[in-house]
């Protein structure tokens, strides 16, 4: 009889992100180094297409997690080679893609070129980050996002994805039996086989995994920043952004604070301007907890400085604790035989906010940014009765009776 494998224990994920800028990566491999110097074991990896993780750390940048330094072997770096690993991912597609612009005349060079996938990189440190996971080898895994923008494109991807893929793939499927042979003889090129649909159902299958991993109750999302108005600004419609996509922000992250003693005329008006942003920072993004890290006299750079930077930076707090937060969506009871659906949107605009009901589906808009919601089966059933936004939350009221496909 073949004994059940033992689950796999999920390690702390700690994605860091931020305006471009802020420090984010050494804050970052601090942390990293904070949780190996804990006897964590801990492996540090960068979304960031411009990789400035080795630098930071004073090693050479490797493909497959590697010892840092012999001085603390529980520290492991990964720069992911996008090449290879875009041909393990999704070989398929691109062979396929390659074939295309061959036969459509453009030579071979040309062809390898224009295949190479924009946001490639970032997607396969998504899934690199799938397949570290699942190796059950690491108690920390700490992540330096690329700055904001993508990387708020970049976690909406797997979602996204998923409400294209489940609407386009079957029909697509027959449809591609049905005019293969068309398209060969009339535009004469081939049509994607059953290969490369299954490629993409892989790919699709693997976003959809690494977005479970980084909503779990072992991620989140910690927030740099830098004590100035515009980043201060980028940081609150960062965390409305994560919350509506459903990732959880345990802590904000301040960064090069100036220190108040001795400070001269030039350094004084820094000091009181830093100190307003700060103390604003605390008040709007309560109850999460604000670190803040002196502006130093040296760039840290190194596991010694790094780790003496981790350990201004937290304290007394355990930084790798499971986060305390709760997940920005609930469904509850109202206590008057419906339901509410209450999801967290820190910051946001009551008129930027749009609510509308498709059959099974909520879509949620919040400023630039959008969401498809599938509902719970048992939401799916009912009536949006009523929609607020109260107190940093949209609060969705259903009761019973048919989906309706008003908007709301």
């Amino acid at each position: 009889m073949t004994r059940p494998e033992a689950p796999v224990a999920t390690p702390r994920v700690l994605l860091f992100t931020g305006k471009g800028g802020v420090g984010k990566t050494t804050v970052a491999a601090a942390t990293a180094t904070l949780a190996a110097r804990a006897g964590h074991k801990t492996l540090v990896v960068s979304t960031d297409t411009a990789h400035s993780l080795a630098d930071a750390l004073a090693v050479p940048p490797t493909d497959e997690p590697a010892e840092v330094t012999p001085e603390l072997p529980g520290l492991h770096l990964q720069q992911i080679d996008t090449q290879r690993s875009l041909e393990r991912h999704w070989g398929e597609l691109r062979a396929y893609a390659r074939g295309v612009l061959t036969e459509l005349g453009l030579d071979e060079i040309t062809s390898e070129e224009i295949t190479v996938l924009p946001g490639a990189e970032e997607v396969i440190a998504l899934l690199e980050l799938r397949e570290q996971v699942r190796t059950g080898r690491w108690d920390v895994i700490v992540i330096d996002c690329a700055p904001t923008a993508e990387t708020l494109r970049l976690l909406a991807l797997p979602e996204a994805l998923d409400w294209h893929v489940n609407r386009l793939l079957p029909v697509g499927r027959r449809v591609m039996r049905a005019v293969s042979p068309l398209m060969r003889r009339v535009a004469r090129v081939s049509m994607p086989g059953d290969d490369v649909v299954g490629a993409g159902e892989r790919l699709h299958r693997g976003l959809l995994d690494v977005r479970a991993i980084l909503t779990g109750e072992n991620a989140s999302v910690r927030l740099v920043l830098t004590p100035e108005a515009v980043v201060v600004a980028e940081a609150r419609r960062t965390l409305t952004s994560l919350s509506l996509y459903g990732y959880r922000v345990d802590a904000a992250i301040a960064n090069r604070v100036f220190p108040a003693d001795g400070a001269d005329p030039w350094r004084e008006r820094w000091v009181a301007a830093q100190g307003r942003h700060l103390a604003d920072v605390a008040e709007s993004f309560a109850p999460l907890p604000v670190h803040t890290v002196p502006y130093l006299p040296a760039e840290p750079v190194g596991v010694a400085a790094l780790g003496a930077l981790g350990a201004t930076l937290y304290g007394d707090a355990d930084p790798f604790a499971r986060p305390a937060v709760e997940p920005p969506m609930r469904v509850t009871p109202d206590g008057r035989g419906g339901w509410e659906l209450s999801l967290a949107l820190p910051f946001a605009d009551r008129d930027a906010v749009d609510l509308a009901r498709k059959g099974d589906e909520l879509i949620i808009t919040a400023g630039p940014y959008r969401r498809v919601l599938a509902l719970p089966a048992a939401l799916a059933r009912r009536t949006v009765a009523e929609a607020a936004l109260r107190d940093g939350r949209l609060r969705v009221r259903f009761e019973a009776g048919g989906p309706d496909d008003r908007e709301s």
